[in-house]
């Protein structure tokens, strides 16, 4: 019985330890936390928070060519890849996609 009531108080102390290592950890972490809260305010930023994505006309119908282009040479061979490639070298990407394109409507 003296042993059971020994390994009860220990694990009982090793419980509490536990606890109060956690509660200084939690500490820890909130004073963290508003550090860095009040960096970002200084910054003029909320924590968390992008600067929203502007889009030119220009960057748009670029990223809508890039969109086609590879939509296209996702669906050919290497060796037709390889061509329209080249002509992308050549002609840009308007004229990539036209080869492209015929060549996956080929298939």
């Amino acid at each position: 019985m003296a042993t059971r009531r020994t390994s009860l108080k220990k694990s009982l102390r090793a419980i509490e330890r536990a606890f109060s290592d956690i509660e200084s950890a939690l500490k820890h972490l909130g004073r963290r936390v508003r550090k860095a809260e009040r960096a970002a305010s200084r910054n003029g930023r909320v924590a968390g928070t992008r600067r929203p994505v502007t889009l030119t006309a220009k960057r748009r119908a670029q990223l809508k060519l890039q969109g086609a282009y590879m939509g296209y040479m996702r669906q050919l061979k290497p060796a037709q890849k390889a061509r329209v490639k080249a002509v992308k070298e050549k002609r840009g990407f308007r004229g990539a996609i036209a080869v492209a394109r015929k060549l996956a409507a080929n298939k």
